[in-house]
């Protein structure tokens, strides 16, 4: 196949232009033709019934009677081009690229552009390097954002820090498309010379810069879109996501495993048309993969809630191509990537046959093809810490607290003010008014760092849950009924190398290890789906309230969403964007 992927794009010589002309001309045969297919044609929105004729990898013409080395009668089967998801992060699925690329790629995802700031804020360079390498040769592309928040904020300590100068190398790779989402919207707004200076970098090289910025409005939107920002997925609300859509952004409808915001801002699409909307995951667990699918489920959803099937899959089409300058994807025309999904009905968007570069990759679901999961050595281990004694005691010392409120299905926190349960001067976990400790130790740099406050809406009645995924800093985060068992699950954690797990007493109910930076397992995306599944049972059986807690977990520590989150330094009231003290003063 004459293909090369260059600033996000696909470039063909002149001799490939020559092929492409006389296959359309039908003066030289094509490799393949898609006989009685019915396109959608994501730029008129219509249907046409057509002939697809392929030359090495790509669309050449449609019409009828093309002559053909093969030929594959759809009898009339949706012809639909290969899904993009706009904004993932690949580590959030818990599972290694190549695993990923089995499922996806099998559900009809062609492309996508991954957000590695989760292991660069691990491991730094180095791991933004190790997932280029490791996604180089998939069939499923890979591209990337060079991470913009390394660490997230200030107010946190990370594994790495990223500037400028260690951002534009990878800016000038030709699979970075863009500065990841910029999550100190503050920094933003307050005019922060080192953001800037990276948002100034990228445009320089003509990449796109995200945005990330979770209920800013008014005069603060402005500042924040001012720069160069021109993408955001953190709407929550209608009202949220038209003011950002009127200011020049575009809107990322995300609907993941944990933040689901399809239900709120697909009115959007119908009240201003789809030219500036596109549907993402973000996060994605092995679990929904397996059971639901990636894009696909998007799909089926946003049809489901009424948007016409023309308009959704253009927004996870042609409008991610368009916006990273993804040249010759997202559409079936002439000179096109031939990425394309064969579905029986715009409904279900089940694929019958997968199409990558001409090739069929995948048919009902399953890949006819083995991609090679093996990994090269990956970076050494990233545990470092130094427990403090009694690391999670919080002695009393006023009569209210700050409480962080989970809200179930959301990665935003609401705050409550409550008076803990006060034990001979300590306060105490207390798990019949569901209120219990929470915890952030500090794993990059042995600073003894230990952040601990109260939360509300886990429903645990024993035991501690812990994990190493803690977003986007991950240091490891605990929740629990009492101080013993939260210091075992940190330190069954820290023994495993990074994971998840579930503790009761001084026993180990349930764990994931996940040896690769403390984010992702080495094992099959199967087999993690079902220890996930293991660690929700084990957190049911504890009482926990949460269908997916440790997803729920993994964002607590994130100090860039409001309202209130924890690190490593303590509490954070992430509207004021400052550490405050547990107790009220």
């Amino acid at each position: 196949m004459h293909r090369e992927k260059r600033e996000g794009g696909a470039t063909i010589d002149a001799a490939l232009m020559k092929k492409l002309i006389d296959t359309a001309t039908k003066r030289e045969p094509a490799d393949l033709v898609l006989k009685e297919a019915q396109v959608l044609d994501v730029f008129s929105g219509k249907i046409e019934r057509k002939d697809v004729a392929i030359k090495d990898g790509y669309v050449a013409a449609l019409g009828l009677d093309f002559p053909a080395q093969e030929t594959i009668d759809l009898k009339g089967a949706y012809l639909i081009p290969g899904y993009i998801d706009a904004h993932i992060h690949l580590e959030s699925s818990l599972v290694s690229p190549a695993q990923f690329c089995k499922v996806t790629l099998a559900r009809g995802t062609t492309a996508l552009i991954a957000d590695p700031h989760e292991i660069a804020n691990v491991l730094g360079v180095e791991g933004v390097e190790y997932m280029l390498r490791i996604t180089q040769n998939l069939p499923l592309d890979i591209f990337f954002t060079a991470p913009s928040c390394v660490p997230a904020s200030p107010l946190e300590t990370s594994g790495a820090v990223l500037g400028a100068k260690e951002l534009e190398p990878l800016l000038d790779h030709p699979r970075v498309v863009g500065l990841g989402e910029v999550m100190n919207f503050p920094g933003v707004i307050n005019g922060d010379t080192q953001l800037l200076e990276k948002i100034q970098l990228a445009l320089s090289k003509g990449k796109k810069v995200d945005g990330h910025a979770p209920g800013v409005t008014g005069e603060a939107l402005s500042a924040y879109v001012a720069p160069g920002i021109t993408s955001d997925h953190e709407c929550v609300h209608l009202k949220e996501a038209e003011e950002k859509l009127k200011r020049g952004m575009y809107i990322m409808i995300r609907e993941g495993s944990t933040a689901k915001n399809m239900s709120a801002l697909i009115p959007l699409v119908r009240a201003f048309g789809v030219s500036r909307f596109m549907l993402v995951t973000d996060d994605r667990h092995p679990q929904d993969l397996l059971e639901e699918g990636h894009m696909d489920f998007l799909l089926r959803k946003a049809v489901y809630m009424g948007i016409a099937p023309n308009l959704a899959v253009r927004m996870a089409t042609f409008n991610p191509a368009f916006y990273f300058n993804l040249r010759r994807r997202g559409a079936i025309a002439p000179g096109y990537m031939a990425d394309m999904v064969v579905v029986k009905d715009l409904r279900d968007f089940f694929p019958m046959w997968v199409f990558k570069g001409g090739r069929m990759m995948a048919q009902d679901g399953t890949l006819l093809e083995n991609i090679d999961t093996s990994l090269p050595e990956p970076p050494p281990p990233s545990f470092h810490i130094k427990l403090p004694p009694q690391p999670f005691r919080i002695p009393a010392r006023g009569k209210k607290a700050r409480i962080i409120v989970v809200i179930p299905n959301q990665i935003v926190t609401e705050m409550e003010e409550a008076e803990p349960t006060v034990k001979d001067g300590e306060v105490i976990a207390d798990p019949a008014r569901d209120l219990l400790k929470v915890a952030v130790v500090e794993r990059h740099r042995a600073t003894g760092n230990v952040g601990v406050g109260l939360i509300k809406g886990f429903g645990l009645q024993k035991g501690a849950l812990a994990s190493s995924v803690a977003h986007d800093s991950h240091n490891v985060v605990v929740v629990g009924t009492s101080d013993e068992e939260m210091l075992l699950a940190v330190k069954k954690v820290e023994d495993m190398g990074g994971g998840l797990v579930v503790v009761k007493g001084q026993e180990t109910l349930a764990a994931l290890p996940l040896p690769l930076a403390g984010l992702v397992s080495l094992d099959p995306v199967e087999v993690v789906a079902r220890k996930v599944q293991e660690l929700h049972r084990a957190a049911l059986q504890l009482g926990c309230a949460l269908d997916n807690p440790f997803m729920a977990l993994s964002f607590l520590a994130l100090p860039v969403i409001p309202k209130l989150k924890i690190t490593d330094l303590g509490l954070v009231d992430v509207e004021k964007f400052r550490v405050v003290d547990l107790f009220l003063e």
